[in-house]
């Protein structure tokens, strides 16, 4: 196996995972969020007599700024960016009201605590080192660059705030690390890295989510392949011999497909793959290369070959109802053809399995090993 090949698929693999995380993070954060938001401005309602009422503006530009980047964060392919400049104004904001409050005076310098509480959900750890320096140059904007007389009187006015966010950092850090350790460890194969059916589960789940928002009809292609005669590789090598191939073709499947279409390792010898975007056609194309690449994984004592159903939804967007179970079906009657087939084939499923069954045929890819079958 080639060692540069798995330092691309492991570092490919963790971007997605990374990605998927952040987006889920950011989608449950939203309603407590909200929540948030209407307990802080509560307390400046009831403290606007002594501060005054100049603090709203940034209060409303910084929820106006989080609902935009959660508009864009799920329907991005760079969500982390999205998250970062929603933070980011959040924290510019916190420190607009501090100086329109009093300054280094303010009761709102401890606020500064908010921003530090979310980092390490959102970022990793470089990620927090500087969101955590970018969080204590707004509060000395907001409060030395103000009032520089009254923070030489009494630097506990900033000492504590100060010592108050990297603590926040600190724990929160441990608390987030924790959790992405476990998260990982739920949603992978743990013979070859790969995701597993629970990743596959949820990221179905953010389909359907993100078709409910979404007014433009994308369609989605899905694979499901199956290593041919993979019970004769265990029985004349040995189960040791059936790891090795399986974490071989792991990592050359992975190689073979953008960063942003994991491969699911779903059964013993099955895999399956979401192809986001994808037409049937496009679907087929992925599914051919995949088949060479298992092809390439061959050894001289130990042919490996592969067979791969395709099935797609040509348009899934708003109104749309996602039937994965029909599409699954689809795939594995397509999979089920090309073992019938002599195996080493790519077979389609015909249009879609929202079409009457009348309508459809298999039709096997140009450039597979066997002739096409209607």
């Amino acid at each position: 196996m080639n060692p540069g090949m798995v330092s691309s698929g492991e570092g490919r693999l963790r971007a997605q995972l990374d990605r998927d995380r952040l987006v889920d993070i950011e989608t449950r954060l939203a309603r407590f969020r909200r929540a948030a938001f209407v307990v802080l401005a509560v307390a400046l309602l009831v403290s606007g007599p002594q501060l005054g009422w100049l603090w709203v503006l940034p209060l409303g530009v910084a929820a106006v700024g989080f609902a935009v980047a959660d508009h864009f964060l799920v329907r991005s392919e760079h969500p982390a960016r999205w998250a970062a400049a929603g933070w980011a104004l959040s924290s510019v904001m916190i420190g607009v009201s501090v100086a329109l409050t009093g300054a280094a005076d303010s009761p709102a310098v401890s606020w500064f605590a908010l921003p530090a509480a979310t980092l390490a959900t959102r970022f990793e750890r470089r990620g927090v080192i500087w969101g955590v320096a970018y969080i204590c140059l707004l509060m000395l904007g907001s409060t030395l660059a103000v009032e520089p007389g009254t923070v030489a009187a009494d630097p506990t006015l900033l000492v504590f705030p100060f010592g108050l966010v990297i603590a926040v950092a600190i724990l929160s850090g441990a608390v987030a690390g924790s959790d992405r350790e476990h998260r990982r460890e739920a949603v992978l194969d743990q013979l070859t890295g790969l995701l597993n059916r629970t990743a596959l589960t949820q990221r179905l789940a953010e389909l359907e989510q993100a078709a409910a928002r979404n007014p433009n009809a994308t369609p989605v292609g899905f694979l499901l392949c199956d290593l041919d005669h993979f019970k004769d590789i265990n029985d004349r090598h040995g189960h040791g011999a059936g790891d090795t191939v399986l974490k071989d073709v792991a990592y050359a499947l992975r190689d073979s497909l953008r960063a942003t279409d994991p491969v699911y390792r779903v059964g013993g010898e099955e895999f399956a793959v979401l192809l986001v975007g994808a037409t049937q056609d496009a679907a087929a194309e992925v599914a051919e290369r995949l088949r060479a690449a298992a092809l390439s994984c061959s050894r001289r004592d130990i042919p490996v070959t592969m067979s791969v159903g395709v099935a797609a939804v040509p348009a899934l967007g708003h109104g749309t109802n996602f039937d994965f179970a029909a599409l699954f079906e689809d795939a594995d009657r397509a999979l089920y053809e090309a073992k019938e087939l002599g195996r080493n084939c790519v077979v389609c499923a015909g249009p879609t399995a929202h079409e009457a069954p009348e309508d459809r045929e298999e039709l096997l890819v140009p450039g597979s090993e066997r002739p096409r079958s209607v």
